[in-house]
C-alpha cells in the first residue's frame, strides 16, 4: 500500500494523507490498556505506511506522550513530520473521575520556554509543525503568534499552526504570520468546522487536521457495550452516557450498512468521508494498535460513490455535547 500525500497547506510540509495522532499512547483512554513498547511498535509500523504526520503535545500526561513519541523516533527523527502542541497547562489534578484542571497560557515567554522543553523531551532540535493548542482569551493572540512566529526564524520550528479556533482568531494571526494548519475536532458526528473553518482553510491555502475523525472511537462501531474506567475522558462525556450512545448508535448502523457494501470496515468510511472534505485535509486517528492503524492508513484508498456520500452527509448530528 502506498499513501498518497497531502500537502500541510503553504507550507513545504508533505505528508501520508492519513497521520497519527499519538495522545491516546499515554492521556485520556483506557488507561489500564497502555502499553509502551507496543505503542512504540505502532509509531514504527506508521513510518513504514507512510502515515508520516505524527502529533503530541506537551499537556499529554501531561509531558509523557512528548516523551514516549521521542523515544520511538530516537534514530528515525528525519522520516517523519513531527508535529506538538503549547498553550494549556495541567494546573492541577483532582480526583479522576472529575479530570484534570487546565488553563490556558498564550503568553508569549511562556510560548517561548514551552517549545525549549518540548524539544527536549522529544529528543530533537526542530519540531516540524509547532501548534497553539488553545488561544488564551487573556493574551492578545498576536503577541502569542508572534512568539511562535519566533520559533520559525530561529529554525526550531518549520511551520506554525492553531487549534480548535475561530476565524477572527485565524485572520489576525495570519497577517503576521502564515498560519500553516489548524488542527480541529471533524468528524460524521462532529462537523462545526464545515461552517466556517474549513472554507477560510480552502480559501486561504492552510490545511486542516481533524482529530477525533472516528467519534473517539464511537464511529468504528466497536464500543457497543463498552464500560470506561473513571481516569478515561469518555467516562465524563456526554456523547458517552448510555442515552447518547443508544441514540448515536443510528449513526454508526447506517455507516456500518455502507461499509459493509464495500468490504470495508465503519472506521475506513468514516474517515474516507472526512478525507473527502478537501485536499488540504489530513486526518490524524490515534490508535495503540498495529491492526486499528493498518485499517486507518487503508481508509485512503477507499472509494465511495456519490449516492454513498451523500447518505453520509445526511446523517443525523450526533446527540450529546463535544465536552461535558
Amino acid at each position: 500500500m502506498t499513501l498518497p500525500l497531502r500537502r500541510l497547506g503553504n507550507s513545504d510540509l508533505e505528508v501520508g494523507a492519513i497521520g497519527l495522532g499519538c495522545m491516546g499512547m499515554t492521556w485520556a483512554y483506557n488507561p489500564q490498556d497502555r502499553d509502551e513498547a507496543r505503542s512504540i511498535s505502532v509509531i514504527h509500523r506508521a513510518i513504514e505506511l507512510g502515515v508520516t504526520l505524527i502529533d503530541t503535545a506537551d499537556v499529554y500526561g501531561p509531558h509523557t506522550n512528548e516523551e514516549l513519541v521521542g523515544r520511538a523516533l530516537a534514530g528515525r527523527r528525519d522520516e517523519v513530520v513531527l508535529a506538538t502542541k503549547c498553550g494549556l497547562v495541567v494546573e492541577s489534578a483532582p480526583p479522576v473521575s472529575e479530570g484534570y484542571v487546565m488553563r490556558r497560557d498564550g503568553r508569549p515567554e511562556h510560548v517561548r520556554a514551552a517549545l525549549e522543553a518540548s524539544l527536549q523531551r522529544l529528543g530533537t532540535d526542530r519540531v516540524d509543525l509547532y501548534q497553539l493548542h488553545r488561544v488564551d482569551p487573556d493574551v492578545p493572540v498576536e503577541e502569542t503568534w508572534g512568539a511562535m512566529a519566533e520559533h520559525v526564524a530561529a529554525g526550531k520550528a518549520r511551520a506554525i499552526g492553531m487549534s480548535e479556533v475561530g476565524v477572527d482568531e485565524l485572520e489576525r494571526a495570519h497577517a503576521i504570520h502564515p498560519v500553516a494548519s489548524v488542527q480541529s475536532e471533524l468528524s460524521l458526528w462532529t462537523r462545526d468546522a464545515l461552517d466556517e473553518v474549513l472554507p477560510w482553510c480552502i480559501a486561504n491555502d492552510v490545511a486542516f487536521i481533524p482529530f477525533s475523525p472516528l467519534g473517539r472511537g464511537f464511529l468504528t462501531g466497536r464500543q457497543s457495550g463498552a464500560t470506561y474506567a473513571a481516569d478515561d475522558f469518555r467516562a465524563r462525556n456526554p456523547r458517552f452516557t448510555d442515552e447518547a450512545r443508544q441514540a448515536n448508535q443510528a449513526i454508526v448502523d447506517r455507516v456500518d450498512a455502507i461499509a459493509r457494501a464495500n468490504g470495508a470496515a465503519p472506521g475506513q468510511v468514516a474517515l474516507a468521508w472526512v478525507l473527502a472534505q478537501g485536499e488540504q485535509v489530513v486526518p490524524i486517528p490515534g490508535t495503540r494498535r498495529i491492526e486499528y492503524l493498518e485499517e486507518n492508513a487503508s481508509a485512503a484508498g477507499l472509494s465511495l460513490s456519490e449516492s454513498e456520500f451523500a447518505e453520509l452527509d445526511a446523517l443525523p448530528p450526533a446527540v450529546g455535547a463535544r465536552y461535558g
